[in-house]
């Protein structure tokens, strides 16, 4: 599917669907083909469906599902929670209940203040029950706070956009308009204890994409300065006096008023006393480009290293959870259409990409595939970030984000053999 823009009809899966949770095989109320289902409610089922499939040197799915087990969804899926329970009346004697939980997918609630889906995750991770108080003896309002304390490397964000409604009696849908960022950072949902690992390393990674970006600046900035003096250069029949003007400007441009002076002076470096406005055996010496780059690719490569050498022990030894606190968005479901119950579902999902001959991968292009039942196109990143609804458009109902991983060792080593 990731090498063609041909649709494939998924049937046997479809069946087997069908097959493990008969709710998928309803027929519409109108006769023609199966009535629409939820979703969420299908990729929790197909989640659930792997999760008792997809077990590792014959081991077992543990009820209560420890995330450190041999199972793949478990492994890679399975976040865990530390909640605490409060009574929200102050005549309750009752202690707080203490709780693990372990979640396959985080619940971004929204209400009528909610305009981004980190306001909506914190309503979610914040939320009110109601159950009977064994201190006062009725029903009381309850507080349960809840923190991650292990984030899963693959985490599907779930908008909560149908709910019912007991005035209509029916399923509605909420249409308001929801922002979702491209690079989700999910310190602040974490437990203190998690927030101290992953921080050092959040802020050293964003240090170095600011290094590894000013490089990547400087560079076009090289390319574009050269080009330009190329041009000067072939067109000689301008006027000298012209032909100056120009080039000053360009270095300006390039370097600012700042350094202008510097770049004067270094003109007039060893110009002779009769010649120039120097004195003799003035000399400076200035780096070459070469010599600049490698100094910038030493600096980032050292930076990595020390990246590294701050991952805390624990974080290393669990390889299969998030260890950088950072999540970038790889796939999106939506849904179009202001009804519970009909609607249009497609979904989205960032190309990867392409396989080289010795079994690398190449760098992706930042493009998307848009699936549209049999439909398959090509669209820009731009499209994505208009899906956060507030209409009958196609509005994110699932975000499926992946870990941003941590430099691997053999990159490291690769760089260190490229530098020697």
């Amino acid at each position: 599917m990731g090498e063609t823009q041909q649709g494939f009809p998924p049937l046997v899966f479809v069946n087997a669907l069908r097959q493990s949770f008969p709710q998928f095989s309803q027929k519409s109320k109108d006769g023609h083909g199966y009535a629409q289902q939820d979703a969420e409610e299908a990729w929790s089922s197909i989640v659930q469906m792997l999760r008792q499939k997809l077990q590792q040197d014959g081991s077992s799915s543990s009820s209560s599902g420890n995330t450190r087990g041999n199972n793949w969804v478990d492994k890679f899926m399975a976040g865990t929670t530390e909640s605490v329970m409060t009574c929200d009346e102050s005549s309750a004697t009752e202690e707080p209940v203490q709780s693990s939980d372990v979640f396959f997918k985080l619940d971004c609630n929204i209400r009528g203040d909610t305009n981004h889906l980190r306001e909506g995750v914190n309503i979610a991770l914040n939320e009110t029950i109601e159950k009977r108080s064994e201190s006062l003896g009725r029903e009381a309002t309850y507080t349960k706070s809840s923190r991650i304390s292990r984030l899963p490397k693959y985490m599907p964000v779930h908008f909560v956009r149908f709910f019912w409604r007991k005035d209509t009696q029916k399923k509605a849908k909420i249409m308001r308009k929801v922002t979702f960022p491209m690079e989700l950072d999910a310190v602040e949902f974490c437990t203190e204890e998690l927030k101290k690992q992953l921080i050092p390393i959040r802020d050293r990674i964003r240090e170095v994409r600011k290094e590894q970006e000013d490089v990547e600046r400087a560079k076009k900035r090289q390319k574009r300065m050269q080009k330009e003096h190329d041009d000067l250069a072939g067109n000689a029949s301008e006027p000298l006096e012209k032909r100056k003007e120009k080039e000053k400007e360009r270095e300006t441009k390039a370097t600012g008023p700042d350094t202008e002076a510097q770049l004067a002076k270094q003109k007039t470096v060893g110009m002779s006393a009769s010649g120039g406005d120097t004195e003799m055996g003035g000399t400076e010496t200035y780096k070459t480009d070469a010599e600049i780059e490698r100094e910038r690719a030493e600096k980032i490569l050292s930076m990595r290293k020390d990246l590294l050498a701050h991952v805390s022990p624990e974080l290393a030894a669990d390889e299969a959870a998030n260890q950088t606190g950072l999540f970038e968005l790889r796939a999106v479901i939506t849904h179009q259409g202001s009804s519970a119950d009909s609607g249009h579902y497609t979904s989205y999902v960032k190309k990867t990409g392409r396989k080289n001959i010795d079994g690398t991968v190449g760098e992706e292009d930042g493009k998307w595939w848009w699936f549209n039942d049999d439909k398959v196109s090509e669209v820009e990143a731009d499209k994505v970030e208009t899906l956060s609804g507030g209409g009958e458009s196609h509005s994110a109902l699932i975000l499926l984000y992946k870990a941003v991983e941590l430099p691997s060792k053999k990159s490291i080593e690769e760089q260190e053999k490229a530098l020697a």
